[in-house]
Protein backbone atom coordinates (compact mmCIF):
# COMPACT_ATOMS: atom_id res chain seq x y z
CA UNK A 1 0.00 0.00 0.00
CA UNK A 2 3.03 2.85 0.16
CA UNK A 3 2.70 3.29 -3.65
CA UNK A 4 -0.81 3.48 -4.47
CA UNK A 5 -1.44 2.68 -8.10
CA UNK A 6 -3.76 1.24 -10.89
CA UNK A 7 -7.17 0.11 -9.05
CA UNK A 8 -6.25 0.50 -5.43
CA UNK A 9 -5.26 4.34 -6.40
CA UNK A 10 -8.67 4.96 -7.98
CA UNK A 11 -10.48 3.21 -5.17
CA UNK A 12 -8.67 5.58 -2.86
CA UNK A 13 -9.51 9.23 -5.18
CA UNK A 14 -13.47 7.75 -5.41
CA UNK A 15 -13.81 7.16 -2.27
CA UNK A 16 -12.41 10.98 -1.28
CA UNK A 17 -14.36 12.04 -4.48
CA UNK A 18 -17.82 10.31 -2.66
CA UNK A 19 -17.00 12.05 0.52
CA UNK A 20 -16.66 15.59 -1.15
CA UNK A 21 -19.82 15.48 -3.42
CA UNK A 22 -22.24 13.99 -1.16
CA UNK A 23 -25.54 13.25 -2.86
CA UNK A 24 -24.56 15.75 -5.72
CA UNK A 25 -22.76 18.95 -6.71
CA UNK A 26 -25.79 20.94 -6.39
CA UNK A 27 -24.51 24.23 -7.33
CA UNK A 28 -22.32 23.08 -10.46
CA UNK A 29 -25.58 21.09 -11.35
CA UNK A 30 -27.22 24.29 -11.53
CA UNK A 31 -25.34 26.77 -12.94
CA UNK A 32 -23.15 25.03 -15.12
CA UNK A 33 -25.26 23.57 -18.22
CA UNK A 34 -24.36 19.82 -18.78
CA UNK A 35 -22.78 20.18 -22.13
CA UNK A 36 -20.48 23.13 -21.19
CA UNK A 37 -16.39 22.28 -21.81
CA UNK A 38 -13.93 24.27 -20.01
CA UNK A 39 -10.24 25.16 -20.09
CA UNK A 40 -7.77 26.10 -17.32
CA UNK A 41 -4.90 25.91 -15.88
CA UNK A 42 -3.39 25.01 -12.04
CA UNK A 43 -0.68 27.98 -10.70
CA UNK A 44 1.80 27.69 -8.10
CA UNK A 45 0.90 30.77 -6.09
CA UNK A 46 3.73 30.49 -3.45
CA UNK A 47 7.00 28.82 -4.17
CA UNK A 48 7.15 25.13 -3.62
CA UNK A 49 8.78 21.71 -4.61
CA UNK A 50 6.34 20.06 -6.28
CA UNK A 51 4.70 16.33 -6.42
CA UNK A 52 1.09 14.67 -6.89
CA UNK A 53 0.84 16.44 -10.26
CA UNK A 54 -0.18 12.93 -11.23
CA UNK A 55 -2.55 12.15 -8.83
CA UNK A 56 -4.61 15.18 -9.27
CA UNK A 57 -4.60 14.86 -12.61
CA UNK A 58 -6.30 11.11 -12.21
CA UNK A 59 -8.87 12.86 -10.07
CA UNK A 60 -9.95 14.65 -12.56
CA UNK A 61 -9.83 11.57 -15.11
CA UNK A 62 -12.11 9.64 -12.86
CA UNK A 63 -15.22 12.26 -13.13
CA UNK A 64 -13.77 13.14 -17.31
CA UNK A 65 -12.22 9.95 -18.66
CA UNK A 66 -11.54 11.59 -22.13
CA UNK A 67 -9.87 14.52 -19.91
CA UNK A 68 -6.56 16.75 -21.68
CA UNK A 69 -4.03 17.46 -19.41
CA UNK A 70 -0.61 18.87 -20.45
CA UNK A 71 1.73 19.34 -18.14
CA UNK A 72 5.91 19.53 -18.24
CA UNK A 73 7.04 19.71 -14.65
CA UNK A 74 8.12 16.57 -13.07
CA UNK A 75 7.67 15.69 -9.53
CA UNK A 76 10.45 16.94 -7.01
CA UNK A 77 10.97 20.45 -9.01
CA UNK A 78 11.15 23.20 -7.55
CA UNK A 79 9.23 26.09 -9.21
CA UNK A 80 8.25 29.58 -8.32
CA UNK A 81 5.73 31.69 -7.86
CA UNK A 82 3.33 32.65 -10.66
CA UNK A 83 4.48 28.97 -12.25
CA UNK A 84 1.79 27.22 -14.61
CA UNK A 85 2.08 23.65 -13.60
CA UNK A 86 -0.74 21.98 -15.82
CA UNK A 87 -3.05 23.16 -18.29
CA UNK A 88 -6.48 21.12 -18.75
CA UNK A 89 -9.65 20.43 -20.85
CA UNK A 90 -12.50 18.81 -20.58
CA UNK A 91 -16.24 18.41 -19.25
CA UNK A 92 -16.48 21.50 -17.21
CA UNK A 93 -18.52 19.99 -14.89
CA UNK A 94 -16.45 17.06 -14.10
CA UNK A 95 -13.92 19.54 -13.66
CA UNK A 96 -15.61 21.47 -11.26
CA UNK A 97 -17.11 18.95 -9.19
CA UNK A 98 -13.31 17.08 -8.79
CA UNK A 99 -11.39 20.46 -8.45
CA UNK A 100 -11.66 20.56 -4.35
CA UNK A 101 -10.30 16.98 -4.18
CA UNK A 102 -7.56 17.61 -6.71
CA UNK A 103 -6.25 20.82 -5.21
CA UNK A 104 -6.79 19.44 -1.55
CA UNK A 105 -3.66 16.32 -2.05
CA UNK A 106 -1.98 18.73 -4.32
CA UNK A 107 -1.51 21.45 -2.10
CA UNK A 108 -0.63 19.21 0.82
CA UNK A 109 1.79 16.72 -1.17
CA UNK A 110 3.67 20.08 -2.51
CA UNK A 111 3.63 21.50 1.26
CA UNK A 112 4.84 17.95 2.68
CA UNK A 113 7.92 18.13 -0.38
CA UNK A 114 8.71 21.78 0.31
CA UNK A 115 9.21 20.61 3.43
CA UNK A 116 10.70 17.78 3.34
CA UNK A 117 13.51 19.57 0.84
CA UNK A 118 14.58 22.33 3.09
CA UNK A 119 15.29 19.89 5.64
CA UNK A 120 17.14 18.05 3.29
CA UNK A 121 19.05 21.26 2.29
CA UNK A 122 19.65 21.48 5.85
CA UNK A 123 21.51 18.80 6.25
CA UNK A 124 23.19 18.76 3.22
CA UNK A 125 26.98 17.55 3.05
CA UNK A 126 26.15 15.26 5.73
CA UNK A 127 25.54 11.43 5.67
CA UNK A 128 22.89 11.89 7.20
CA UNK A 129 19.09 11.03 5.83
CA UNK A 130 15.74 12.88 6.80
CA UNK A 131 12.69 10.41 7.52
CA UNK A 132 9.08 10.63 7.64
CA UNK A 133 7.02 9.21 10.48
CA UNK A 134 4.07 7.61 10.82
CA UNK A 135 2.45 10.94 12.03
CA UNK A 136 0.10 11.27 9.05
CA UNK A 137 -3.52 11.88 8.57
CA UNK A 138 -5.54 8.69 8.19
CA UNK A 139 -5.69 7.63 4.43
CA UNK A 140 -3.06 9.86 3.51
CA UNK A 141 0.16 7.60 4.37
CA UNK A 142 0.92 6.65 0.79
CA UNK A 143 0.23 9.88 -0.69
CA UNK A 144 2.39 11.64 2.50
CA UNK A 145 4.98 9.28 2.01
CA UNK A 146 5.42 10.05 -1.53
CA UNK A 147 5.77 13.81 -1.03
CA UNK A 148 8.57 13.00 0.99
CA UNK A 149 10.50 11.05 -1.55
CA UNK A 150 9.56 13.59 -3.78
CA UNK A 151 11.02 16.21 -1.26
CA UNK A 152 14.21 14.16 -1.44
CA UNK A 153 14.13 12.75 1.94
CA UNK A 154 13.73 8.70 2.92
CA UNK A 155 10.88 6.63 4.46
CA UNK A 156 10.63 5.12 7.77
CA UNK A 157 8.36 1.87 8.60
CA UNK A 158 4.83 2.16 6.52
CA UNK A 159 3.16 0.23 9.51
CA UNK A 160 3.03 -1.34 12.64
CA UNK A 161 4.46 -4.35 10.68
CA UNK A 162 6.99 -3.20 8.86
CA UNK A 163 9.66 -3.61 11.67
CA UNK A 164 9.69 -3.57 15.82
CA UNK A 165 10.56 -0.35 17.18
CA UNK A 166 10.14 -0.80 20.65
CA UNK A 167 9.53 2.88 22.74
CA UNK A 168 9.22 4.13 26.40
CA UNK A 169 6.17 2.09 26.92
CA UNK A 170 6.82 -1.11 25.36
CA UNK A 171 10.43 -0.98 27.27
CA UNK A 172 8.10 -0.49 30.71
CA UNK A 173 5.61 -3.12 30.28
CA UNK A 174 8.09 -5.36 29.13
CA UNK A 175 10.25 -5.53 31.63
CA UNK A 176 13.48 -3.52 30.16
CA UNK A 177 15.42 -3.07 27.16
CA UNK A 178 16.82 -7.54 27.34
CA UNK A 179 13.26 -8.29 27.68
CA UNK A 180 11.63 -6.23 25.03
CA UNK A 181 14.73 -7.15 22.48
CA UNK A 182 13.99 -10.74 23.28
CA UNK A 183 10.46 -11.27 23.19
CA UNK A 184 10.73 -9.59 19.48
CA UNK A 185 13.15 -11.75 19.05
CA UNK A 186 10.94 -14.88 20.00
CA UNK A 187 7.72 -14.18 18.60
CA UNK A 188 8.37 -11.63 15.57
CA UNK A 189 9.29 -13.05 11.77
CA UNK A 190 12.43 -14.06 11.88
CA UNK A 191 14.90 -11.15 9.80
CA UNK A 192 12.20 -8.42 11.81
CA UNK A 193 14.22 -5.73 12.12
CA UNK A 194 14.54 -4.11 15.40
CA UNK A 195 14.69 -0.97 16.90
CA UNK A 196 15.27 0.56 20.28
CA UNK A 197 14.27 4.32 22.11
CA UNK A 198 16.92 4.59 24.52
CA UNK A 199 17.11 7.53 26.93
CA UNK A 200 19.53 6.30 29.15
CA UNK A 201 23.44 5.35 29.29
CA UNK A 202 22.42 2.39 30.84
CA UNK A 203 19.35 1.70 28.10
CA UNK A 204 21.52 2.57 24.72
CA UNK A 205 24.19 0.01 26.34
CA UNK A 206 21.77 -2.98 26.51
CA UNK A 207 20.37 -2.19 23.16
CA UNK A 208 23.64 -2.17 21.83
CA UNK A 209 24.69 -5.92 23.42
CA UNK A 210 21.30 -6.83 22.27
CA UNK A 211 22.31 -6.37 18.94
CA UNK A 212 19.67 -4.01 17.55
CA UNK A 213 19.65 -3.22 14.12
CA UNK A 214 18.91 0.45 14.79
CA UNK A 215 19.09 2.97 17.73
CA UNK A 216 16.52 5.73 18.58
CA UNK A 217 17.50 8.60 20.58
CA UNK A 218 14.64 11.24 21.42
CA UNK A 219 14.68 14.23 22.50
CA UNK A 220 18.46 14.47 23.93
CA UNK A 221 20.99 17.68 22.74
CA UNK A 222 23.46 17.27 20.48
CA UNK A 223 26.02 16.55 22.72
CA UNK A 224 24.51 13.76 24.67
CA UNK A 225 23.50 12.13 20.95
CA UNK A 226 27.82 12.80 19.94
CA UNK A 227 28.44 10.80 22.56
CA UNK A 228 25.79 8.66 22.68
CA UNK A 229 26.90 7.63 18.70
CA UNK A 230 30.26 7.36 19.83
CA UNK A 231 29.05 4.32 22.41
CA UNK A 232 27.09 3.01 19.82
CA UNK A 233 30.15 2.15 17.03
CA UNK A 234 32.39 0.61 19.38
CA UNK A 235 31.52 -2.75 18.10
CA UNK A 236 32.17 -4.69 15.02
CA UNK A 237 28.63 -4.35 13.28
CA UNK A 238 27.11 -1.21 15.13
CA UNK A 239 23.21 -0.21 14.63
CA UNK A 240 22.25 2.63 12.75
CA UNK A 241 21.25 6.07 15.03
CA UNK A 242 18.01 7.68 14.72
CA UNK A 243 17.38 11.02 16.47
CA UNK A 244 14.11 12.41 16.87
CA UNK A 245 11.96 14.90 19.01
CA UNK A 246 10.76 18.20 18.17
CA UNK A 247 13.29 18.49 15.35
CA UNK A 248 13.41 21.92 13.79
CA UNK A 249 15.71 23.51 10.49
CA UNK A 250 17.46 25.60 12.90
CA UNK A 251 18.08 22.56 14.87
CA UNK A 252 18.48 19.56 12.87
CA UNK A 253 22.03 20.19 11.18
CA UNK A 254 23.44 19.79 15.37
CA UNK A 255 22.15 16.40 15.24
CA UNK A 256 23.30 15.23 11.74
CA UNK A 257 26.78 16.60 12.72
CA UNK A 258 27.08 14.72 15.69
CA UNK A 259 26.93 11.34 13.49
CA UNK A 260 23.67 10.44 13.59
CA UNK A 261 22.65 8.23 10.32
CA UNK A 262 19.29 9.59 10.38
CA UNK A 263 17.17 12.32 11.84
CA UNK A 264 13.03 11.75 11.75
CA UNK A 265 11.37 14.82 11.51
CA UNK A 266 7.21 14.31 12.11
CA UNK A 267 6.51 18.02 11.08
CA UNK A 268 6.57 17.15 7.77
CA UNK A 269 3.08 15.13 8.07
CA UNK A 270 1.70 16.01 11.22
CA UNK A 271 2.05 19.98 10.38
CA UNK A 272 1.73 20.53 6.73
CA UNK A 273 1.89 23.93 5.33
CA UNK A 274 -0.11 23.49 1.78
CA UNK A 275 1.44 25.01 -0.79
CA UNK A 276 -0.78 27.82 -2.67
CA UNK A 277 -2.09 26.41 -5.86
CA UNK A 278 -4.93 27.85 -8.02
CA UNK A 279 -7.01 26.22 -10.54
CA UNK A 280 -8.35 28.96 -13.44
CA UNK A 281 -11.10 27.79 -15.54
CA UNK A 282 -12.78 29.61 -18.45
CA UNK A 283 -15.68 28.57 -21.17
CA UNK A 284 -13.70 26.88 -24.13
Amino acid sequence: MDRLAGEALDERLQAFLAEDMGARDVTTETTVPVEARAVGECVAKSACVVSGLEIARRVFELLDPELSWQSEIVAGAGVARGTQLAQLAGRARAILTAERVALNLLQRMCGIATATRRYVDAVAGTPCRILDTRKTAPGLRPFDRQAVRDGGGSNHRYDLSAMALIKDNHRRLAGGVEAAVAAVRAGAPAGTAIEVEVETDEELRAAVAAGTDWILIDNQTPETVARWCRIARDRASPPQIEASGGMTLDRVRAYAEAGVDAVSVGALTHSVTAADISLELYPA
